[in-house]
């Protein structure tokens, strides 16, 4: 089975449709797909669901899809970052379903892992209650979260191999896995393909099984908050 496609554009033909359901990985602007969501934005698409940890920034990672009014709803944990959302959102233009952190990252597990619904005490007595079933579990109150079935997952990944075996760095990790989980299909991008079999096992985050398609390319190592001093003379 062929993985190895030569850019975005092509890893996305046949696949990308209006209306649909995207789990981005990315943690802030790390590890954020960037060629794929580029692609996106070229493919003229509209009415598309994000779930993600974030909507970008205006000029970077989802945000360019905002900027083009490509998104319909947001699933998210963080939009603090992003104006445009913060405007489209404020005016009713883009649907937000607020979700905690973690309970993002364990809805995306668990849809990848075939598991529809789960119990958790996080948003118990919050908004984030708000229509959903609960439950008492050893006299503790609990709310269901569904699992994320995703049409699509697109990740960022540090290396892979022909196969699709995949290795993160660092910060790039944490949502980048369940995100690629819990899609049907998964496109991932990388800063470099390997020959198979050079990668050690033990180092391996995410198995090749989960990943359909894969490309290489260039990214910029952007900072979403840069913090300096003044230098002091000397």
């Amino acid at each position: 089975m062929k993985k190895v496609y030569s850019n975005a554009t092509e890893a996305l033909e046949g696949i990308i449709r209006d209306d649909m359901l995207i789990a981005a990985g990315g943690f802030g602007l790390c590890g954020i797909p960037e060629l794929l969501l580029g692609a996106i934005r070229e493919s003229g698409v509209t009415g598309l669901t994000f779930a993600s940890n974030n909507a970008g920034v205006d000029d970077f990672g989802i945000g360019i899809l905002l900027q083009t009014r490509q998104v319909r709803k947001m699933i998210s944990s963080y939009v603090g970052e992003n104006a445009e959302f913060m405007r489209q959102y404020l005016s009713g233009e883009l649907e937000l379903e607020f979700t905690p952190q973690g309970t993002l990252a364990e809805r995306m597990r668990a849809g990848g892992s075939g598991i529809p619904g789960f119990y958790t005490k996080t948003g118990v007595g919050t908004v984030i209650a708000d229509g959903k079933e609960s439950k008492t579990f050893n006299g503790e109150e609990y709310i269901l979260e569904e699992g994320i079935f995703a049409d699509l997952a697109i990740v960022k990944a540090w290396k892979a191999d022909d196969t699709g075996n995949l290795v993160f760095r660092k910060t790039a990790r944490n949502f980048n896995p369940p995100a690629a989980m819990c899609g049907k299909i998964c496109i991932a991008e990388v800063e470099e393909i390997v020959p198979r079999g050079s990668l050690d096992p033990d180092t391996i985050h995410l198995p090749g099984i989960y990943v359909h398609r894969l490309i290489q390319g260039e990214h910029e190592k952007r900072i979403e908050q840069r913090t300096t001093r003044k230098r002091e003379n000397a």
